[in-house]
């Protein structure tokens, strides 16, 4: 099972160090890590006050190791709020970009399959295609093995999963 966090944090220098240097200490690989500046309505200026980081990490061990985790980076100096969400109704979502060998007359079926995953060409080449593909990581995951299984796949790259709760519940 995975385990996500989110955690609101100053947006300063060395505070993503502080954060991952927590889990590594404990023993745990951070398998996504995705931080970006968020809205900070009471802060005025050019500059973002926050930072959200969604963490999301293979929860085999014991426990109450990663409750201590938790206890621990509430603790830290520069963490403002902090959420688990790993039972949580929330929306995930997670952008692959998928760059494979397809030679021109193929991209006709390359573009039915975008169509069939709601994904789009970004670029084309003389023997390749990019496709971006957005959606809940079980939806990434099944675009990369239905594209991975006709054509070869040159280069795949992942951003993090991001989270944020349904309804009025803040993240």
């Amino acid at each position: 099972m995975k385990h996500t966090i989110a955690a609101l944090v100053n947006n300063r220098p060395g505070v993503l160090a502080k954060v991952s240097g927590l889990f590594a200490r404990r023993g745990y690989n951070i398998d996504s890590l995705a931080v970006g500046p968020t809205i900070d309505a009471a802060h005025d200026g050019d500059e973002q006050k926050y930072s959200r980081m969604t963490i999301v990490v293979d929860d085999e061990g014991d426990p109450r190791i990663m409750d201590q985790i938790e206890k621990q980076l509430g603790k830290l100096v520069d963490v403002v709020h902090i959420s688990d969400h790993t039972r949580a109704d929330v929306v995930r979502r997670e952008l692959a970009m998928i760059k494979i060998d397809c030679p021109p007359d193929k991209r006709p079926e390359v573009v039915a399959i975008c169509q069939a995953f709601r994904a789009q060409i970004d670029d084309i080449g003389r023997e390749t295609v990019i496709i971006q593909v957005t959606g809940a990581p079980e939806k990434v995951d099944g675009m990369v093995q239905v594209v991975g299984a006709t054509y070869p796949i040159r280069e795949l790259v992942r951003t993090g999963r991001v989270v944020l709760a349904r309804g009025e519940r803040g993240t």
